[in-house]
C-alpha cells in the first residue's frame, strides 16, 4: 500500500510562509484527487485544499487567496504553499485522497504552529 510521509512545518509567526511537502511511496496518480487536511486540537479534521490529476484546484473558504496546492506526479509529491499564514491555522497538516474508497493509511502529517 501507498505510504504518506508529510513535512515542512514549523513555528512561524503571522504573516510567514511554509511550504508543506506530502511524499508518497508509490503512484499518486492512481490516488486520483488529492487534499490537504488539518486538524486543530479538540476539532475534526477539516479539508483544506484538492487538487485532480489535471491539475484542478479547490479551496476552502479559510485559506483561499493565501494557500497554493500543487502534485508532481512524475515525483508522487503534493504541495501546498501558505502564505500570510493566521494562529488559526495552527494545526496538523495530513493529506490523502479525497476519494475514501482509494484512501491510504494516515501519515503521521506535519505540525504547524502560527505564533509570535
Amino acid at each position: 500500500q501507498v505510504q504518506l510521509v508529510e513535512s515542512g512545518g514549523g513555528l512561524v509567526q503571522p504573516g510567514g510562509s511554509l511550504r508543506l511537502s506530502c511524499a508518497a511511496s508509490g503512484s499518486i496518480f492512481s490516488l486520483n484527487t488529492m487534499a490537504w487536511y488539518r486538524q486543530a486540537p479538540g476539532k475534526e479534521r477539516d479539508m483544506v485544499a484538492t487538487v485532480t490529476n489535471g491539475g484542478t484546484t479547490v479551496y476552502a473558504d479559510s485559506v483561499k487567496g493565501r494557500f497554493t496546492i500543487s502534485r508532481d506526479n512524475g515525483k508522487n509529491t503534493v504541495y501546498l504553499q501558505m502564505n500570510s499564514l493566521k494562529p488559526e491555522d495552527t494545526a496538523v497538516y495530513y493529506c490523502n485522497s479525497v476519494i475514501p474508497r482509494l484512501r491510504v493509511s494516515w501519515g503521521q502529517g506535519t505540525q504547524v504552529t502560527v505564533s509570535s
